[in-house]
């Protein structure tokens, strides 16, 4: 099994290999993100955030808790944003959302909690899907990803594993 110290810095790579597959989809192939997107790639960076400096300190076994909660809830609540994704891509054609103002304007119009909430609840253009692998659109692969990073984070957490007890940074 690897370290935690080796969990961290997977999921770091990991982390950069989304973002680097976001910026494909965007400069190569031109896919616009939506409002939702990119706050998922806002998470998907605090996780490898996170996970860099859980792999720079290389903490024992307090610290190695406290980086792996942070960075599993926040691949937890990357997760749920890509689950609402997810839905308002399902919803029938009748019930999707119309489309609203776009990022920038939501960000630079309204107080931070408005305009957190006018993009959690998403817009018409947050339902289309743009791109699928295996009929699976991005959002569902994004839900996939940071499933896989909160049990990455997660697992130094609550494994047996033992470390040092006079180490507690």
């Amino acid at each position: 099994m690897l370290s935690p110290r080796g969990l961290f810095l997977f999921g770091f790579l990991f982390c950069t290999l989304m973002l680097a597959v976001a910026g494909y989809f965007q400069f190569v192939d031109h896919l616009e993100p939506c409002p939702l997107c990119i706050l998922q790639r806002l998470f998907t960076l605090l996780v490898g955030g996170v996970m860099l400096l859980a792999v720079l300190h290389n903490p024992k076994k307090v610290g190695v808790r406290i980086y792996g909660l942070l960075a599993g809830s926040v691949a937890l609540i990357g997760a749920s944003v890509s689950a609402r994704h997810l839905w308002l891509q399902n919803l029938p054609a009748d019930q999707v959302p119309s489309c609203g103002p776009g990022l920038n304007f939501i960000v630079e119009n309204f107080p931070l909690n408005e305009a957190l909430n006018m993009v959690l609840r998403g817009s018409g253009e947050c339902a289309e899907v743009l791109w699928t692998f295996m009929g699976i659109s991005i959002p569902g692969w994004t839900l996939a990803a940071f499933s896989l990073l909160a049990v990455l984070a997660f697992v130094p957490v609550f494994t047996s594993k033992t470390y040092s007890s006079d180490d507690l940074s």
